[in-house]
């Protein structure tokens, strides 16, 4: 065995442990989303993409309830949904054209999660989508895209509007369809989601009140993302990655009750 050869096995070993870490982390994501309540039976999505630069990414066996998913039966697919490995389960084609588009325009993008929960359907039928004054809210503010809706999203055509939409921003509202947040990480994917689902379930409920929102100041809405950006989301510990604290006590919770998300 020659050097590069020894070379070559040692990157390829090391890129098959990273995309161990990102599918385990991937399976825990989808693990924690049930017992939140963020999904729909077998439908929806998480995906993550893999170490390297063919921009594969992996993907729920469609039919697999979401405490289903694990480490070993997510499906690693390419961006025009060929399955780069041959393995049993099949990708439902709404979750793919969505995922995909975001996977391709945005390299940061390495985790993305799709909801379609009652009170983000909710806010997304609204002509005027997210109100930032409440508390979680606040802390979103200028934060947010929004995409129409086209229908079910199978038209592949339906991509590049869709990244259009999103730009460079972590959260997006899909109108009359759902809620969308990206991250670098799963645990940035995570605790955007948890922001953004928290905003939208306290709109529903103030709606229910039939009143008006006391509107809090543009400055004090701009500082309060600021704080959930710099402070809030690193546990106010500035050594701390973007929602790590939160993932990793969602993972303990995992892991007491014997959840196979790593399997």
């Amino acid at each position: 065995m020659n050097a590069q050869t020894s070379l070559g096995k040692i990157s390829q070993n090391a890129r098959a442990a990273d995309e161990r870490l990102v599918r385990e982390d991937l399976g825990a994501l989808y693990h924690v989303f049930f017992d939140l309540g963020w999904c729909e039976h077998i439908y929806n999505h998480i995906t993550a993409r893999v170490p390297g630069p063919e921009k594969h990414f992996l993907i729920n066996s469609f039919g697999l309830a979401y405490n289903e998913v694990t480490a070993s039966n997510l499906i690693k697919i390419d961006l025009d949904g060929n399955k780069v490995v041959d393995v049993p389960g099949r990708v439902n084609a709404p979750g793919f054209t969505i995922h995909s588009s975001v996977h391709a325009a945005r390299d940061d993008a390495h985790f993305i999660a799709h909801t379609h929960t009652t009170a983000g359907v909710a806010v997304a039928c609204t002509d005027e989508g997210l109100s930032h004054h409440s508390f979680y809210g606040a802390m979103l503010y200028d934060q947010i895209a929004y995409h129409d809706f086209e229908g079910i999203s199978t038209d592949l055509g339906e991509r590049e509007r869709l990244v259009r939409s999103l730009g460079n921003k972590n959260y997006m509202i899909l109108r009359h369809h759902g809620l969308l947040t990206c991250g670098r990480t799963a645990a940035e994917a995570l605790f955007r989601m948890t922001i953004l689902q928290r905003a939208c379930e306290v709109q529903l409920a103030a709606a229910t009140f039939g009143k008006g929102w006391r509107p809090l100041p543009e400055e004090i809405l701009r500082r309060t993302t600021r704080q959930m950006q710099s402070e809030v989301a690193k546990g106010f510990d500035e050594k701390t990655a973007f929602g790590q604290d939160s993932f990793e006590a969602y993972r303990r919770a995992l892991d007491a009750k014997g959840s196979r998300y790593r399997d």
